[in-house]
């Protein structure tokens, strides 16, 4: 089991996971509805940057959950914790509206740091026309690329969500083939897409065909291959952006070397099957071991059976023990727990329902399960609860 320590006060919690000597994965949490978003961003800011500093770690992946209309005094606060601790806050970044279980304000910040053996040569930052939107790291003969925030809006394309997206995929695979890479050797996306609910179909759609023209799959893969159909694990959930988009990506590319000590594995579940049965091109789980570490990569699960039909429509609490079993199902075939989870996403439907969510994680013993907890609709209506999480364990 990994080191996670935890800082608290009564503004925020935050989770800071040393996987290893070189790799750090953080998780803060807002639990104060009264708090100024301002200051609770710095407060959990200072905290991030003082771990970092002491361990002469750089950041290489940053996500924030929160309202976008706090998205200009969340940036200054951010941008002004940086500059305090000296950091160049020319840093990427994703921005999502992720309401808070209370309404409008900050909800959290989940982040990723690690140790360069040299940092003027292993950790680098991504430009795109001008713009920060990745960076890039070099650990155990391997080459990462993480992207942030990539989206396919452009004057031509405003109001056509289909010819978005697939701008979306095309300008991810062009900005990974400047870095040496390409779609293929993406292990993780997460997308937050605008209204969800109205066009989640037409999505798939986009998103299959952009995945054959990639070639990660033809039409000649048969159903019962799904599970061993190599894609990424991904998140797919509601979230606007300040860019106005019709949705937005990240991903993570691993690229070996011919010296590289990493390995690639694509996890399937027992609980449920492969989504690509029912339409979407994402993996269960993808896992990325190293000499030093076993990461799980688990893509968005909610309460959908092994034939893929949604389970327990109505309950809100089964829905969540339901996704928790799945969960649990999935990561044992690692040798892990839910208490090797090092940071997630916890997502509701409804605002009303993180009672109910955190009776049950209390009665899992996960009161403190690293996580951000925002407010968004799910891929079908019926359901009321998804998470995302990444898992770590050392070997």
């Amino acid at each position: 089991m990994s080191t996670t320590d935890i800082y608290q006060n009564n503004q925020f919690t935050l989770y800071a996971t040393h996987a290893s000597e070189d790799q750090l994965f953080i998780a803060g949490r807002n639990k104060d509805p009264k708090a100024t978003p301002a200051n609770v961003c710095m407060e959990i800011y200072n905290q991030i940057l003082k771990i970092v500093k002491e361990s002469n770690m750089q950041i290489v992946q940053e996500r924030l959950f929160g309202s976008n209309s706090l998205y200009k005094t969340i940036l200054e606060a951010r941008n002004k914790a940086l500059a305090d601790h000296g950091i160049s806050n020319d840093l990427p970044l994703t921005y999502i509206q992720g309401h808070p279980c209370w309404g409008d304000g900050f909800a959290g910040v989940q982040m990723q740091a690690i140790l360069p053996k040299d940092p003027e040569k292993d950790v680098w930052t991504i430009y795109d026309r001008g713009t920060a939107c990745g960076r890039g790291w070099r650990q155990n003969g391997t080459k990462f690329i993480m992207l942030h925030g990539i989206h396919g809006l452009n004057e031509q394309n405003h109001g056509d969500r289909c010819k978005q997206t697939s701008k979306m995929f095309a300008h991810a695979d062009q900005i990974l083939k400047t870095q040496g890479a390409k779609f293929s050797n993406v292990v993780r996306t997460w997308i937050y897409l605008s209204d969800i609910l109205d066009w989640y179909g037409d999505f798939n759609k986009v998103r299959n065909e952009k995945f054959k023209e990639f070639g990660l799959f033809t039409d000649k893969n048969a159903q019962s291959e799904a599970e061993e159909i190599y894609m990424p694990a991904s998140t797919g959930i509601e979230g606007n952006n300040p860019m106005g988009a019709t949705g937005i990506m990240d991903a993570l590319a691993v690229i070996r070397g011919p010296e590289s000590s990493v390995e690639i594995a694509q996890t399937s579940g027992t609980e449920q099957k492969s989504p690509y049965r029912y339409g979407s091109a994402f993996s269960r789980a993808m896992t990325v071991q190293d000499p030093k570490t076993t990461r799980i990569y688990l893509s968005g699960t909610a309460s959908i059976d092994d034939k893929g039909n949604s389970v327990h429509i109505g309950d809100v609490r089964k829905q969540i023990i339901k996704t928790l079993e799945v969960v649990e199902a999935l990561i044992a075939e690692e040798g892990a727990t839910l208490h090797d989870v090092c940071k997630s996403t916890v997502f509701m439907k409804n605002a009303e329902d993180i009672k109910v969510y955190n009776d049950v994680i209390s009665e899992y013993g996960l009161s403190e399960l690293p996580s951000v907890c925002v407010v968004a609709d799910v891929c079908r209506k019926e359901l009321l609860f998804e998470l995302d999480a990444m898992v770590v364990l050392k070997r």
